[in-house]
């Protein structure tokens, strides 16, 4: 069976990243992604902030770019889900659908899934107005009456997006000041007349039976409720950690993100993590980069230190 100097598990931008330099440092690299090369990026509309691009560039042209790198690059790219890691003597065992892949390092950049609210029926109303993605799913609400729920830097974003489709957003937080971006914030307080912000407010019932025919919302302070009209619920409360096939050594922190060093070494030797699985304040395209490039380098300098 053949043994990688590292498998790197999420094709993401940390992923890329860290796939990009291990490679180019001679080292023989498997890479897997679950869905599709570029992760959450691809489910931003535009992205603003990343050096280099002064004037944005949508989140699939960045994820494309990203990618591009590797194409004439000498390493194994795969699609499969991750289902354990086994330490074995001094390499490391994945199953990957069924098969097992051996490494002497691994990089975990398996990123993180959307949040639910919890309220009842959200699962069954999910695809049929209940959405975590306004990219994926923002034009079928095209004239339509919305809700985005949340108060970081993508639920600011996405009802950015949303506002150019829907004949009204609303933005539902539950305190009464943001977490995300004043200049986004900004624009969206200048556009009353499309997008209507609803602090101290959370989310406390769907309506609706096959689809969402309205959301009803309480104040956080008075308890008084009122009933939105929306078709359309947009979810942008945090992210889970995609963490559940690594092994129990592999400490984590009480959301159950990865805890690594500022060199991405994570408690367990030979095993690093980069991007959003790991357990930081900033969850950016820039940082998941820097994140990639110092895991790749961390594993590269253990890998040499073994084989001294």
């Amino acid at each position: 069976m053949s043994v990688f100097d590292s498998v790197i598990i999420g094709g993401g931008p940390a992923g890329i990243t860290a796939a990009l330099y291990l490679v180019r440092s001679g080292c023989r690299v498997a890479l897997f992604e679950q869905l599709t090369m570029g992760g959450q990026v691809l489910q931003t509309e535009s992205i603003e902030n990343y050096p280099g691009f002064p004037k944005g560039i949508k989140g699939w042209e960045l994820a494309d770019t990203l990618a591009a790198h590797l194409d004439d690059l000498s390493l194994e790219r795969a699609t499969g889900k991750i289902s354990s890691i086994v330490q074995k003597d001094d390499v490391y065992v994945l199953s990957v659908e069924g098969k097992e892949v051996i490494a002497k390092t691994v990089i975990l950049c398996s990123g993180a899934h959307h949040r639910e609210l919890g309220l009842p029926r959200e699962k069954e109303l999910t695809g049929h107005g209940v959405s975590y993605c306004a990219i994926c799913d923002g034009n079928f609400f095209r004239g339509q009456e919305v809700a985005v729920i949340g108060g970081g830097n993508t639920a600011l974003e996405e009802t950015l997006y949303l506002s150019k489709i829907a004949a009204k957003v609303h933005l539902i937080h539950r305190r009464d000041a943001f977490r995300g971006a004043k200049i986004y914030l900004d624009r969206l307080e200048s556009m009353t007349d499309r997008v209507s912000i609803l602090r101290s407010s959370v989310p406390v019932m769907l309506h609706g039976d096959a689809e969402v025919e309205g959301l009803t919302i309480s104040s956080v302070k008075t308890g008084e409720s009122r009933l939105l009209p929306v078709k359309g619920v947009f979810v942008f409360v945090g992210n889970t950690p995609n963490t559940a096939f690594l092994p129990k050594n592999v400490q984590l922190d009480e959301q159950g993100f990865v805890i690594t060093d500022t060199e991405m070494r994570t408690s367990v030797p030979g095993i690093f993590a980069a991007g959003d699985v790991r357990s930081k304040q900033c969850r950016q395209v820039v940082t998941a980069v820097g994140d990639g490039a110092t895991a790749a380098q961390a594993a590269f300098l253990y890998l040499e230190q073994k084989n001294v």
